[in-house]
């Protein structure tokens, strides 16, 4: 019996929390087999040898390669809460493998050459793909930190978890995808997101004066990163107080609904309407 039931992809990639992390070129990432978890050997032994420790804070744990045993360990660093899936039976997941998916070629955008589905894996840092195909597993394969019974972190993969559940409000008629969320989130007013109507945050195409420039430490995204962080504050700190606070304080640039710009704030406001309206 298989613990993951849906199609998902779980890659450690370039993924970084650390703003310093992603100033270094890409040529100087070491591959998906060099920079391996079990190879590197992060955090073996007891102790751990000093430069294989991962710790919180004081290790840029987010960073690569550290990246790729962090994202399987994710509740060593962080406050979780661990969250029921109910009292019934799991469902076990019916197979149908296909074994000639991995030999199957294709050409990536802007690049000349072609690559095999199972090479794209290494090249995209996969840490586990698992693929449904009318209710049966057609392929499932697992490197770096996971296996079929291992969390991994999910990432940016729950926005889109975030507008279903906002999808599934507005068929049931509870939310009205047009009305202004401060209208339904009274704590929004005078934000950016307080003048935009539901669906303008959902489809990203609000008119926001923020930044997610991963490579700028400057930017917006780590002024969010600081206010979210479950972790407590250093004493000099003078900014918002989590995700509710921060999100107050984005103000308007531009007209909403003119342009779409993945911004993640967007999420992180559609979750507080799903809240809110559920």
């Amino acid at each position: 019996m298989k613990l993951i039931s849906v199609a998902v992809l779980f890659s450690s990639a370039l993924i970084s929390m650390a703003p310093e992390s992603w100033a270094k070129p890409e040529t100087d990432y070491l591959s998906a087999q060099e920079s391996d978890p079990k190879m590197l050997g992060w955090m073996v032994g007891s102790p751990p040898a000093p430069e294989k420790l991962i710790t919180q804070p004081q290790s840029n744990y987010f960073s690569f390669p550290k990246l790729r045993w962090t994202v399987c360990h994710i509740r060593e660093f962080l406050p979780t809460k661990n969250v029921s899936r109910g009292l019934g039976v799991p469902t076990p997941l019916m197979y149908a493998l296909d074994n000639n998916i991995d030999a199957v070629t294709f050409k990536p955008l802007d690049q000349q050459q072609s690559m095999t589905w199972l090479e794209s894996l290494d090249a995209n840092y996969t840490d586990g793909i698992l693929v449904l195909h009318k209710g049966k597993v057609v392929y499932e394969k697992y490197a770096g930190c996971l296996d079929e019974q291992r969390k991994h972190a999910a990432m940016s993969m729950t926005k889109s978890l975030t507008g279903l559940l906002a999808e599934i409000l507005i068929a049931q008629g509870k939310l009205n995808e047009h009305a202004q969320v401060d209208s339904i989130v009274p704590e929004l007013k005078g934000s950016a997101f307080g003048s935009a109507t539901v669906r303008q945050v959902m489809d990203m195409t609000t008119a926001l004066d923020y930044s997610e420039n991963y490579a700028d430490p400057n930017a917006d995204i780590w002024i969010y990163s600081k206010a979210a962080n479950p972790l407590p504050k250093p004493k000099e700190y003078q900014g918002p107080e989590g995700y509710f606070e921060y999100l107050q304080s984005v103000v308007q640039k531009g007209e909403h609904g003119e342009a779409f710009a993945y911004k993640t704030v967007n999420t992180d406001a559609l979750g507080w309407i799903v809240s809110r309206t559920a």
